[in-house]
């Protein structure tokens, strides 16, 4: 489809600028888009915060400008407030865990960037995303890991329709992190060595617990006890929300042994605490599970970003219900956070972790960083490769 009309979401990062200029390079007509997530844009916003900053803003706009391409910003801070920030806020007062970036990649960058896409006249869209689509001998696309093992996102995408993937473009899928900054240093790219966004962008300073504060009215704050495992009574603390499992820090239970948050029970404003080995879970419930390819019993399991997969069963439950069985115990399951289902490289589909069955102990390992070459003519080599075959597409 080159020659089609692209809109391209950038947040101002490298990772968006490459991606547009690939798709500019391979032939597509580019639009850029950033959203404006925040009510007013920060101005002050540590590197490394997240987007949605002025400068982040400013960024794009120059790398749209060095590459030719139009540009707009669109306000989409009331969904984002509605449906990622309230989200967010109601679950950890709820005892839960959310993952707002998979909120916000369903929610704002997909099911937005779509649904405003058509008035630009666009017939793709595109991000900066670490993942690939393949179309397979049924015609249908399907969602795979990015080839670096160690920037792959397709965690976060799970809730894409085939309908998206169809019309939807990961130009840095085959690339790594090194592969793309080099890309960036040959265009003459301002953002090639600006630092990665790794903290969830709208709450100031990593401090969850005074955002949500902020946010909600007194009868919504649950305080309650901590207790251990034998139901002891430890301590008191002012709210549920200031918990997750596998939590250590922040326990306020003074010296002696490390305990860890084991469990949360919010009707009681009850955190229960552990040893380590008391956060070993084999069975685990997963709702409003959303499948990308056709239902499977057998899969490999992530239950978050930086978990890799592991083996498991997925049993049918009613509804859109999935037990999943791991066939060794996982450490810290978490109600909130998305578990995905993989066969191989593809996401077959994923839900929300609902209920967690405790069990026994377990261990595990890191994946090796990339050795640098020749990287901008392979780099781009492989893009445009991977671009192609959705010429007929």
């Amino acid at each position: 489809m080159a020659g089609a009309r692209v809109v391209v979401a950038m947040s101002g990062g490298v990772d968006s600028s490459v991606a547009a200029a690939l798709l500019r390079d391979a032939g597509y007509d580019v639009v850029g888009v950033s959203m404006l997530l925040a009510a007013q844009p920060a101005t002050s916003v540590r590197a490394g915060q997240g987007c949605c900053s002025l400068e982040d803003f400013r960024d794009a706009r120059r790398v749209a400008k060095r590459l030719g391409i139009a540009y707009y910003v669109w306000n989409l801070a009331e969904p984002f407030r509605t449906r990622v920030v309230d989200v967010f806020t109601t679950e950890y007062l709820r005892g839960r865990t959310p993952s707002p970036c998979v909120l916000c990649n369903h929610e704002i960058k997909f099911n937005e960037l779509w649904r405003r896409a058509g008035a630009l006249g666009a017939e793709l869209v595109a991000t900066g995303h670490y993942a690939r689509i393949a179309r397979g001998a049924d015609g249908g696309a399907h969602l795979l890991r990015a080839r670096d093992a160690a920037k792959d996102q397709s965690y976060f995408l799970f809730g894409l329709s085939q309908a998206q993937l169809a019309r939807t473009r990961f130009p840095l899928g085959e690339l790594t992190k090194a592969d793309v900054r080099a890309v960036a240093r040959c265009l003459g790219l301002d953002v090639a060595n600006k630092p990665e966004s790794q903290e969830i962008c709208f709450v100031p300073n990593r401090d969850y617990a005074g955002f949500i504060e902020r946010r909600a009215s007194a009868g919504e704050i649950r305080p309650g006890t901590v207790v251990g495992a034998d139901g002891r009574m430890l301590a008191a603390h002012g709210g549920i929300h200031r918990f997750t499992i596998g939590q250590r820090r922040g326990l306020g239970l003074g010296g002696g042994a490390a305990r860890y948050v084991t469990g949360i029970d919010a009707a009681s404003g009850t955190v229960r605490v552990g040893a380590r080995a008391e956060l070993a879970s084999r069975e685990f419930l997963v709702e409003r599970v959303h499948w990308l390819a056709a239902p499977v019993d057998r899969a490999s399991v992530r239950i978050r970003h930086r978990h890799a997969p592991a083996p498991a069963r997925l049993v049918q439950r009613a509804g859109d219900a999935v037990e999943v069985w791991f066939e060794k115990p996982a450490s810290a399951v978490t109600p909130g956070q998305a578990a995905v289902f993989y066969c191989g490289d593809e996401v077959v589909g994923g839900g929300w972790i609902a209920a967690v069955q405790p069990a026994a102990p377990l261990a595990a390992a890191r994946p090796t960083a990339p050795v640098p070459g020749k990287q901008v003519a392979g780099a781009r080599a492989r893009a445009q490769a991977a671009l192609a075959p959705s010429a007929e597409g």
